[in-house]
């Protein structure tokens, strides 16, 4: 922050300034003729001078930046500059900039253009890192600083710069556009003329250099931008199609590119082939070794394929740049985020340790972020995770209730769930009907799910554990059949909200109600959306034992599935 003194000079008249008028004018007189004339115009007996340190603050993003190699990767675009330093504080601001860590993204290309004044790259660079990305759009402060970096490479590519450079500088331009407003960029259909604009000026620079993997990402960026940012993509989507190409043509050449990994991962994730991503994303954390949102971005694909160990790893080595980063030893970014992925894999994966701590950490982030005007509805992690791996009495333990009130209707259900296995019956009855209230009264969205559909999933599973409370368990089946219709109309999320499915509960209904097949199909269908998970492969293969059936292939998968687990478990749930 940078402070700039400001002197106050405060004029008592008591005997030499008659009148306020006579104070104004002095004080004009001292702007106009300066300090030297302070004597003549204030008597010294009559003068008071105060000091105050006022701090102006200036953008996140235009703070300078530490060089730090050691949490970068091998990745690097070679530009038009003799100054060495200049070019590693580019390598770093490109690989910051496809690790979503844009603002520091931006000071490291501001470092950059200082150390080389001539390099219009850098310009070039700092414009890129302060533009919309899939996250973000642009903000309009944003677009000020970035039109004057692109404006000055612009200018100094006329004589630093390669041809391609240049094509690509000039392109760029369309990207902020003059009358570029807060409220353009929160309308996705005012801003799309501008995201159109750049994707066809990309298109005409990729045209002419089709092999080089650096522009081939850069107008990759610019299609996305394009694109929805949630829910499911059609793998036969023509649009979708040349995006993959384009990615797919630079992953061919460099299987490491952190920012052509990091879109074809968003980019298959949620189509009918998240695997085809699974190639890239086993290297993709070793691209920028220290910044968390790159080691975390494997998980993605690792969560929707079912490699749920890999998927923990992930989360676990983002975590760790996160603290890193608290040290200025490397760069973190959404590190809520990725404790929630982090939980989510170790959850189907069966390691209550690793998601149980991972809740815990979560739960201090979001407390800690409640003076800051964060959403508190995220808190409620760490109690799911309880509820996921039957801790029921850690459950009956916390006190701190989230203020929000979707959060307080989904802690609610967990202590009324946990209640209920501890045999509180009337409490978890209170808990029930409060839940259900909260899903009739509460219409907002939470991670683009309604708030009624999220909460009447598990409205019906606390619903139907009560119903075999009392033994019914045709009952409890309806009830778990209407947590799966819910759960069902859930959007695509990244990762799913809840760290358990509504399937879990009816399969384990029907096998103890003695409808094996029902169960096996529930349990079939339920691996389509969480493939290789121990708790469906254990009900799959409990409810083929009950038929008479053995298939080696499963018992294989639950022995590899459940290899990491520390449970012993007679049901896909608790």
């Amino acid at each position: 922050m940078k402070k700039i003194l400001i002197t106050i000079i405060t004029i008592l008249c008591f005997s030499g300034c008659s009148t306020t008028q006579q104070v104004f004018k002095s004080a004009s007189d001292l702007a106009g003729s300066g300090m030297n004339r302070l004597a003549n115009i204030i008597p010294k007996r009559d003068k008071q001078v105060v000091t105050e340190t006022v701090e102006i603050s200036e953008p996140e993003f235009q703070k300078p930046i530490d060089f730090i190699p050691e949490a970068l990767g091998n990745y690097e675009w070679k530009i038009t500059t003799d100054n060495k330093n200049a070019q590693e504080y580019f390598k770093q601001g490109m690989q910051l900039r496809y690790a979503y860590n844009v603002n520091e993204a931006a000071r490291s290309m501001a470092e950059a253009r200082r150390i080389d004044p001539n390099c219009a790259m850098c310009y070039w660079g700092e414009a890129f890192a302060l533009g919309s990305f899939l996250n973000q759009p642009m903000t309009a402060e944003k677009n000020t600083y970035a039109r004057k970096a692109i404006t000055r490479a612009s200018i100094l590519a006329k004589n630093n710069a390669n041809q391609m450079e240049r094509d690509l500088i000039e392109a760029s331009l369309v990207r902020y556009p003059r009358n570029w407003t807060d409220e353009m960029a929160r309308d996705k259909q005012k801003r799309r003329p501008t995201y159109q604009a750049f994707a066809d000026s990309m298109e005409k620079v990729y045209e002419k250099y089709p092999n080089n993997n650096d522009i081939a990402t850069v107008y990759a960026v610019a299609l996305f931008m394009l694109e929805e940012r949630r829910g499911y993509r059609d793998i036969n989507n023509p649009d979708l199609i040349r995006l993959h190409n384009v990615l797919t043509k630079v992953l061919d050449d460099d299987i490491s590119h952190p920012g052509a990994c990091h879109l074809y991962i968003h980019a298959t994730e949620s189509s009918q082939r998240p695997d085809l991503a699974l190639n890239c994303a086993d290297v993709l954390s070793d691209a920028v070794p220290v910044a968390s949102h790159i080691q975390h971005m494997p998980s993605h694909t690792f969560n929707r394929t079912g490699h749920w160990a890999k998927a923990v790893v992930s989360g676990q080595k983002a975590q760790q740049s996160d603290l890193q980063a608290l040290k200025n030893k490397g760069f973190s970014y959404g590190d809520t985020h990725n404790l929630h992925m982090l939980l989510y894999a170790a959850s189907y994966d069966g390691q209550s340790a690793a998601a149980t701590q991972a809740g815990k950490d979560y739960r201090k982030l979001t407390d800690n972020y409640e003076n800051k005007d964060f959403p508190v509805q995220y808190a409620p992690y760490e109690i799911l995770t309880l509820i996921r791996f039957g801790r029921f009495d850690e459950v009956l333990q916390k006190t701190n209730k989230p203020k929000n009130d979707f959060a307080s209707a989904l802690w609610d259900f967990a202590k009324g769930y946990a209640s209920l296995k501890t045999g509180d019956k009337k409490t978890a009855a209170d808990m029930h009907k409060q839940v259900l209230e909260s899903a009739d009264r509460l219409d907002g969205t939470f991670r683009g799910d309604s708030h009624q559909t999220l909460l009447n999933t598990v409205a019906y599973i606390l619903e139907g554990e009560m119903h075999i409370a009392e033994g019914d368990l045709n009952s409890a089946i309806r009830s778990f059949e209407e947590a799966v219709k819910f759960e069902n109309a859930l959007a695509y999320s990244e990762p799913e909200p809840l760290p358990f499915s509504a399937r879990h509960w009816l399969g384990a209904a029907l096998y103890s109600n003695g409808q094996y097949q029902e169960a096996e199909q529930v349990y079939k269908d339920e691996l389509q959306h969480h493939p290789h998970n121990g708790w469906s492969l254990y009900g799959l293969q409990q409810s083929l034992a009950a038929q008479g059936l053995n298939d080696e292939d499963i018992n294989q998968d639950l022995k590899e599935s459940w290899a990491r687990s520390n449970l012993w478990i007679t049901s896909s749930r608790f």
